[in-house]
This record gives structure tokens, C-alpha cells and sequence, in this order.
């Protein structure tokens, strides 16, 4: 169904919508809210505890005034109660000088802090006493928005389509819905946009999330039986010039790595297909070891295939691995695949492929093109494995006669919870960092700090370092004061000299453009780096040494990990800021584990532990397995009972080809489809 037949959609407003990625109205439906406001009761100014979301209900003792500071226009007023007075700013919103009279009382609902012995409040939103005493007790969904369109319109769009939309059968069986006391899917989709109370919107997420580690887990044992011991066609014996490499590399290898490269050497020699995973924390040296891997592939005759989910990352291995076969004059032949080529391009790297004229080939998703024709393909190794689709690693392995695999992850699982997610893999875990490597030096500060930052930013770019930003949204939200791409690079540039360079990166952005900043930033032409997460996965700047992330409360501890992963790759002096503008206890006691370990493994047992119920609001929490709904850490119970429910539909009814599975089977093809989570 068009979403221009709901009420109040034309073309235009259509279009703002397509650039959430919502093209039809089932689109938006499925498209769940980030986060929900709740309207507390109102409190007296004299008991407002800093850091926390709270309504005031008071008189204005006098007009607002407007000030222009710098450019940005800020408009303040006072409220006064019995209790006490209360500061309130607003940017850039002088049209709220005619609402904001004295004498008049109004309820304003925001965050509160203090300054100089001022409590304030910024941005807050603006109620009648009347207006807000409905809203008392209710969740408000809050959608991603995008400029011009604002939350209130998708909300309407929202209930409309509920009215109307065509919802997918439930292909959960009944018995296991039974069992696990799940909802049926209709009531947990209305719910999901419109709870009624916590435990409501809890018992709906539980039902969509057991959905998404269901079909996984199906996914999962499909793939594991499959592939089970699996006769391969190629035997790799380890080569002498492999080891003579090794001894003479510029550095020792660490205890993981030698155990991952004598793992993957018995792998390779068993007579069966190789499966593995190389789980390695953030510049733990993954790569050196997936190359160790290729060139005893290549010299035992074959074709080895690297992976990578980006042309400039490619394009890094490349230049490193050429670099390596030179310096050791190794005699083997690496080749570059990647979109951008010319068409000419192409057709020379295609034939050279074919005819076995190159036996290293490394590039992005275009390796698995049709008319890319390998002669010995033995070895498919994909970099930061989640990033790919199940279909693009399928597609790449049956080019050849189903050569060996190897997967590469920089996500630290808990142990409780990688049998799971890596059930039908052998892993190798690298958890030390190369020698050379300085421990990141990390500081959580509130926004007080942020001033001291950006002179401590401003002196390591003077030093001719390079700086990232990370704010976790792409443009202005209504609903949500969280910093974002879009504004915060206009604020900086009023605050940087005007020699910063400043560059900008976010995932709504065309591959190219994304592509160019990155290249640009490791070109050194871009100074410092205001960017989305979109960096979590990204390419080595061993220049980069300081990395600041805005909001920082709003991620998962693991995913803040992965960021910070981003600096400290070189031998300089790196540093992480986590700026935690909640500045709660409990935002605190969270990100002080970050603050006093380096070690992502560790940190993702601790994040494990200390996750609750609603801790999904917000942006979304882990880097690992790109799931809509479910998180690995916070739903590890579920993904066992989701596990051990598949495994029992499968034992009998292993094709899903009776009757009672058939949705379940069309679901399944579904998520296989689209999924980038095995």
C-alpha cells in the first residue's frame, strides 16, 4: 500500500519519508520507535536533582529576553515557584518570546543542571497545565526523523496505518508461543508503537526480539548442517617461506596470533572445509594473520579472496599486502576488485582472475559479481564479517568448489553467549595488543568539560595529529536533546580557528561520499572528523589520536569500544573522551569500566552484567549483529530459549516443509535474503 493513501501524505512529505527508508505504509508499521518519552509528575524547583528528565510547573517572572551570542540566538526566561527559581535557554527559538510572558505558568519538562549554583534547564518542551496533566503516566513514541519531518507527523502516519496494513502471519509456531508466553504478533506491533506501561512495551519488545534470534537460530543450524564435515578439495601444507617471513617481520607476533595462524594451518591441512572465525579485539592484529593465511594458500598453487566492506579499506589491505609480497619478494601476484572501476578495468582484472594470473584478490562486494570467474578459489576471507549479508558470502564461496572460509570479527562477545552466536564455527580468540601500542588514555567527563575538550582536541591537531567527534544522530530530533551531525559541525566551526579543517561523515550519505571523507581524512586534508557511528567500522588512521563521543551514556558499552577502537594504531599517545551528558550514577558507574579498561572482552562481560530492562531506548546498543530489535547481551536468555526451540523444530521438521512451517519457511527465506547477521 502507497503511503500517499494515508491522510495528509502527498508527494513531498512522501519523499521525506523514503529518505528514512520507508517506502509503503507496511514500511512503517515495521518501523518501531527509538525511544518513548514519559511526562513525570511535576516537581518543586527547590527539589530537582541534576542530570535527570523532569517537569516543572511554575510562573514566569518576567518576559523572556533574546540574546544573540556568537551567531546563535538565545532566548531565557525564569521560572519561580514557592520552592525555588529555575534558569531555561533555548537556542535559535525566538519565535518563543510571544509564549513566554510574565505571569504566565506554564509546565517545562527537560534536563536539568547546575551552574554556578544556577539550576537550568535547556531546550525544554513547553506544556499548559492542562495539556500536560493528560499526558501524566503516558509513553510517547519517538521515531528517527529526518529535517522538515518532525515526530508528530510520523505518529499520525503511524495510527493510520495501523488501521490499515497488512500484517505477515505469525510464523512462530503456537506451541512455542504457548511455551514462551509470547504475544501474538499484532497486539506486540501495536504495542511497540504504543505501550501502555513498561512491562507492555517489555512484554511486546520480548516477542518481536524472540522472532529475530529465532529465525537466526534457524539460519544458524541450517548452515551447521549443511556444512558439517564437509570433504574439501583443497589440502594446504604450510610453507617454509610463510615461516622465514614471519621471523622477519618488524614485529612479534602475540601469543593469540600465533595460536590463530596454527589453528588456521591445521584447518587448512585437515582434508575438510575450514569454517573459522577470527575474533580479535579492537588493533589486535587480525589482519596479519587472515594475509599469513593467503599467502600459504597462494603458494601451494590456489586462489586466495579478501573481502572488505568498504573500497578504501580494501584498497588498505592492498596497499599493505603488496607491500609485504615486495618487501619479502615473495613470487605472487595480488590484484584490486572493487565498484569503482572502469569497465576496461574490470575486463583486464577479470581475465587475469580467471586464467589464474592473479592469486591473491582483494576488493568489496564486487569479487562476487557473476562475470568475476576464479580459477583455484580456496580461501574467502571476509573482513568484519557482520557487515556482509549471508547471501554476498554464499555468493562469493560457490564461486569456486566450496573453498575454505575464514570470517573476521572485531566485536567482543561474552563467552556465555559466543557458542551461540558462532555455533557453527570454530573460533580463535586474539585478545592482546601488539607491543608497540600504547593503552588508549580515557577520561568521562559531564559538559562542563567540553570546553577543555576542544583546547585539548585543538592542541593535538596544532601537534599535527588528527581528532574524531562522535555524535550519536544524523540531523536535529524534536524529541530528543542528543547532539548531531548536521548542527554540531556549524557550532564547532564558530569555535575551532579557522585552520581546522572539519570534516563530516554519517551513514545517510551516498557509499561515494562516504568513501571520499575517509579517503580525505587519511590523506590528512580533514583535521578533525565530526561523524556518526558509521566510523565503527572503518579504516586504520594511524594519525588520529584523540576521539570525543558526545552523549556517550546512549551506547552500549561494547559499541563505545569498537568506536574508541579507532585510535591508538600507531606508537603516539592516544585518547578517548566520553562526554556523559546524563551524568547519573548509574551513566557513571558504566562508563567508569570503559575509563579503566582497554580490554573489550572484559568490558563486554561487565556491560552484560549491568544491563537492565529498557536499556535498548536510545541509540542503538550493540555493534554486534545487526538486529532491529534484539540484542545479544541484554536478550542472551532469549537467544538460548530461541535456540533450543529451532533445534527442536528442525529435529522434526528439518526443510520446514510441513504444512503447520510454511510462513515459517517463507520468513526464514526472508530474513536469509536480507539478513547481516550470520
Amino acid at each position: 500500500m502507497e503511503l500517499t493513501e494515508l491522510k495528509g501524505i502527498g508527494p513531498k512529505t512522501e519523499k521525506l519519508f523514503q529518505k528514512l527508508g520507508i517506502r509503503t505504509v507496511e514500511d512503517l508499521v515495521y518501523d518501531f520507535p527509538h525511544t518513548y518519552l514519559s511526562y513525570p509528575k511535576t516537581q518543586p524547583v527547590g527539589s530537582l536533582v541534576d542530570g535527570e528528565q523532569q517537569a516543572v510547573m511554575g510562573m514566569l517572572e518576567k518576559d523572556a529576553t533574546v540574546l544573540n551570542l556568537h551567531g546563535l540566538l538565545m532566548t531565557t526566561a525564569y521560572v519561580r515557584d514557592l520552592s525555588g527559581k529555575l534558569r531555561l535557554s533555548w537556542f535559535n527559538s525566538a519565535f518563543l518570546k510571544s509564549t513566554l510572558r510574565a505571569g504566565t505558568v506554564l509546565v517545562f519538562l527537560g534536563k536539568v543542571t547546575s551552574f554556578k549554583g544556577q539550576k537550568t534547564m535547556q531546550q525544554p518542551r513547553i506544556f499548559r497545565p492542562e495539556e500536560y496533566t493528560a499526558k501524566l503516566g503516558t509513553l510517547e513514541p519517538v521515531y528517527g526523523q529526518t529535517k522538515e519531518l518532525s515526530n508528530n507527523t510520523i505518529l499520525k502516519a503511524v495510527r493510520q496505518a495501523m488501521e490499515v496494513a497488512v500484517i505477515r502471519p505469525d510464523f512462530v509456531p503456537e506451541s512455542i508461543r504457548y511455551n514462551r508466553t509470547l504475544m501474538d504478533m499484532r497486539t506486540a506491533i501495536r504495542t511497540m508503537h504504543f505501550p501502555e506501561s513498561m512491562d507492555q512495551f517489555e512484554a511486546a519488545r520480548k516477542r518481536l526480539a524472540f522472532n529475530e534470534l529465532f529465525l537466526f537460530s534457524l539460519a544458524l543450524a541450517e548452515k551447521k548442517a549443511h556444512h558439517a564435515a564437509e570433504k574439501s578439495a583443497f589440502v594446504i601444507e604450510a610453507h617454509p617461506e610463510v615461516a622465514a617471513l614471519v621471523e622477519k617481520l618488524p614485529f612479534q607476533l602475540t601469543e593469540g596470533q600465533k595460536a590463530a595462524v596454527q589453528d588456521i594451518a591445521t584447518d587448512l591441512g585437515s582434508g575438510f572445509v575450514m569454517n573459522r572465525l577470527v575474533q580479535g579485539d579492537v588493533g589486535s592484529g587480525k589482519t596479519i594473520v587472515a594475509f599469513l593465511a593467503m599467502l600459504e594458500t597462494a603458494l601451494s598453487g590456489y586462489q586466495a579472496a579478501l573481502m572488505a566492506p568498504t573500497e578504501i579499506l580494501a584498497e588498505q589491505h592492498y596497499a599493505k599486502m603488496q607491500a609485504m609480497i615486495e618487501e619479502y619478494a615473495l613470487p605472487l601476484r595480488p590484484v584490486l576488485v572493487t565498484g569503482s572501476m572502469t569497465a576496461k578495468e574490470r575486463k583486464t582484472l577479470y581475465e587475469r582472475i580467471a586464467t589464474h594470473d592473479a592469486d591473491l584478490i582483494i576488493g568489496t562486494h564486487a569479487l562476487f559479481q557473476e562475470k568475476v570467474v576464479y580459477d583455484q578459489l580456496a580461501l574467502v576471507i571476509t573482513d568484519e564479517q557482520h557487515r556482509f549479508g549471508v547471501n554476498q558470502r554464499q555468493e562469493l564461496s560457490e564461486k569456486g568448489q566450496r573453498p575454505h572460509t575464514l570470517v573476521m570479527s572485531a566485536t567482543p562477545i561474552p563467552r556465555t553467549l559466543a557458542m551461540l552466536v558462532y555455533a557453527d564455527m570454530q573460533v580463535s580468540l586474539i585478545r592482546e595488543k601488539p607491543a608497540d601500542r600504547l593503552p588508549i588514555r580515557n577520561a568521562v567527563v559531564d559538559e562542563n568539560y567540553r570546553k577543555n575538550a576542544y583546547k585539548f582536541i585543538y592542541e593535538e591537531i596544532r601537534k599535527g595529529r588528527q581528532a574524531y567527534i562522535i555524535c550519536p544522530m544524523v540531523e536535529p530530533n524534536d524529541m530528543l536533546d542528543l547532539e548531531n551531525v548536521s548542527d554540531y559541525v556549524q557550532k564547532i566551526r564558530k569555535i575551532f580557528p579557522k585552520e581546522v579543517k572539519i570534516g563530516k561523515l554519517h551513514g545517510k550519505m551516498k557509499p561515494a561520499e562516504k568513501e571520499d571523507i575517509m579517503a580525505r581524512f587519511l590523506a590528512r586534508e580533514i583535521d578533525l572528523l565530526v561523524s556518526t557511528t558509521v566510523v565503527e567500522v572503518g579504516v586504520d588512521v594511524p594519525n588520529a589520536t584523540v576521539m570525543m563521543v558526545e552523549n556517550a551514556e546512549r551506547f552500549g558499552l561494547a559499541q563505545l569500544h569498537q568506536l574508541r577502537g579507532r585510535v591508538g594504531r600507531s606508537e603516539h599517545q592516544s585518547y578517548c573522551i566520553f562526554v556523559d551528558t546524563q551524568n547519573s550514577e548509574k551513566s557513571k558507574q558504566r562508563l567508569q569500566i570503559l575509563a579503566h579498561s582497554n580490554d573489550g572482552f572484559e568490558i563486554a562481560e561487565q556491560d552484560l552484567k549491568l544491563r537492565g530492562p529498557g536499556d535498548i531506548f536510545g541509540v542503538r546498543q550493540s555493534g554486534a549483529l545487526d538486529f532491529a530489535i534484539a540484542d545479544i547481551y541484554e536478550d542472551g536468555a532469549l537467544l538460548r530459549e530461541a535456540a533450543e526451540d529451532a533445534a527442536f523444530v528442525l529435529k522434526t521438521d528439518a526443510a520446514l516443509s510441513l504444512p503447520e512451517h510454511t510462513e515459517l519457511r517463507h520468513e526464514l527465506d526472508r530474513f536469509l535474503a536480507k539478513s547481516c547477521t550470520l
